[in-house]
C-alpha cells in the first residue's frame, strides 16, 4: 500500500493517511476511529451476529497488522485492530499533546449503540450529563477510566458518525492555526463541563475531527508539578549528601580534598563550649554570694531582738544597782541624823 503513510506521535505510532479506495472513491474525505481487539477475526463474527455489518473484511497489513472496517446496527463506521508485535515497539501512554484523547458517537438511538459496543468490547457507562434541549451525554468508562462519550445526534441530515479529539496546549490557539491553514471551524472554541475546551471543525480536505484543551486546573497542576522536579531533583541532591564525614580508620588522619578549608567548627564548638561553662560558673559564684550576703542580713535581723533584750537587761541591772545605792546612802544619812540628836 504505498499510498498509506504511518502518523507518528513522538515515538508512537498513532494513526494513519491513505487514498480513498477506488471503491469508495465517491464517500467524503475523513477519519475513522480503531478499536483494538485480541482477535480480529473473532470480532468481525460477533458484530455480524450483534446486527452490525462488515465494510471491509479481516485483512492484514504488512509490518503494521490486521484489521476490518465495520459498522454498528445504526450505521456508524468503525474499524478493528491487532497491532502486529514489533521489536522495541511499545504501547503508547495517551493522553499526551498530539494524542487522540476522546472520542464520541453521535447515533440516533444511544442506548442501542451503547449495549452493542458494551457486548462487544466489554464498554461500561460512567456519568451522564444532561445537555437539556440535546438530551443526554453519556461518557463511556474502560477500566474505570473515561474514554468518550454517546449522545442523540439532531442532525438528520448527518449519519450516525464517530468524532475523535486530540490533545493540544490551547484550543483557540489551534483554531487559529486550522482557520489559516484552510480547515473550517463548525463549532467553539467552547467549554464543556468538567472545565475542558473543544473545537469542533474541518480539514481543508472535508475530514471532520476535533481537539480538546485540558481544564485549567489540570494544566496549571502539570505546570507545578513540571516546576517543581528541578527543586525536589535538588532537594533529593541534599538528602543524599552525608550529614556527617565518615568515619576516619584508626591510626589514619583524614584525608582534605585540595583547596577545602580546614574545618575549624570543632574547635569554635569547643571555645562556646567553655565560654558556656565560664558564663555558668560566674553565675553560680554570683548567685553564691547573693544567699550567702542574703543569709547574712538574715542572720542579722534575727540576732537584733537579742541585743535589744541584752541591752534591756543590763539598764535594767544599773537602775536596780542604783537605786540600791541611793537606798543605803539614804539609810547612812538617817543613822548620822539619829547619833547627832543623842
Amino acid at each position: 500500500m504505498p499510498s498509506y503513510t504511518l502518523w507518528m506521535s513522538g515515538k508512537y505510532r498513532s494513526g494513519g493517511l491513505m487514498a480513498l479506495p477506488e471503491e469508495n472513491a465517491s464517500a467524503p474525505p475523513h477519519w475513522i476511529i480503531y478499536i483494538g481487539t485480541p482477535d480480529v477475526d473473532a470480532t468481525v463474527d460477533a458484530v455480524e451476529k450483534l446486527g452490525g455489518k462488515v465494510l471491509k473484511g479481516a485483512a492484514d497489513i504488512p509490518n503494521v497488522g490486521r484489521f476490518a472496517v465495520l459498522s454498528d446496527p445504526q450505521g456508524a463506521a468503525f474499524a478493528v485492530f491487532t497491532p502486529q508485535p514489533v521489536e522495541g515497539d511499545e504501547v503508547p501512554p495517551g493522553g499526551a499533546v498530539g494524542d487522540f484523547t476522546w472520542h464520541e458517537l453521535a447515533t440516533t438511538d444511544p442506548e442501542a449503540a451503547f449495549g452493542f459496543y458494551s457486548e462487544l468490547f466489554g464498554w461500561s457507562k460512567g456519568a451522564a450529563h444532561d445537555m437539556g434541549d440535546m438530551g443526554t451525554y453519556q461518557l463511556v468508562s474502560i477500566d474505570g477510566e473515561d474514554v468518550g462519550g454517546i449522545y442523540k445526534a439532531h442532525d438528520n441530515a448527518t449519519p450516525p458518525n464517530w468524532l475523535s479529539y486530540v490533545r493540544v496546549p490551547d484550543a483557540a490557539k489551534a483554531a487559529n492555526a486550522a482557520k489559516e491553514a484552510g480547515g473550517r471551524i463548525l463549532n467553539g472554541p467552547m467549554e464543556v463541563p468538567g472545565g475542558s475546551w473543544i473545537v469542533q471543525m474541518l480539514d481543508p480536505q472535508g475530514g471532520a475531527f476535533a481537539v480538546v484543551e485540558a481544564p485549567k486546573a489540570a494544566r496549571a497542576a502539570a505546570q507545578k508539578a513540571a516546576a517543581e522536579k528541578p527543586a525536589a531533583a535538588k532537594k533529593a541532591t541534599k538528602k543524599a549528601a552525608p550529614a556527617k564525614a565518615p568515619a576516619t580508620p584508626r591510626g589514619k588522619a583524614p584525608v582534605r580534598a585540595k583547596g577545602a578549608p580546614p574545618k575549624a567548627a570543632p574547635a569554635k564548638s569547643a571555645a562556646a563550649k567553655k565560654g558556656a561553662a565560664a558564663k555558668k560558673s560566674v553565675a553560680a559564684k554570683k548567685g553564691a554570694a547573693a544567699k550567702k550576703g542574703a543569709a547574712k542580713k538574715a542572720a542579722g535581723k534575727k540576732s537584733a531582738p537579742k541585743r535589744a533584750v541584752a541591752k534591756k537587761s543590763t539598764t535594767a541591772k544599773r537602775g536596780s544597782t542604783a537605786k540600791k545605792s541611793a537606798g543605803v546612802k539614804a539609810k547612812g544619812k538617817a543613822k548620822s541624823k539619829a547619833k547627832s540628836k543623842k
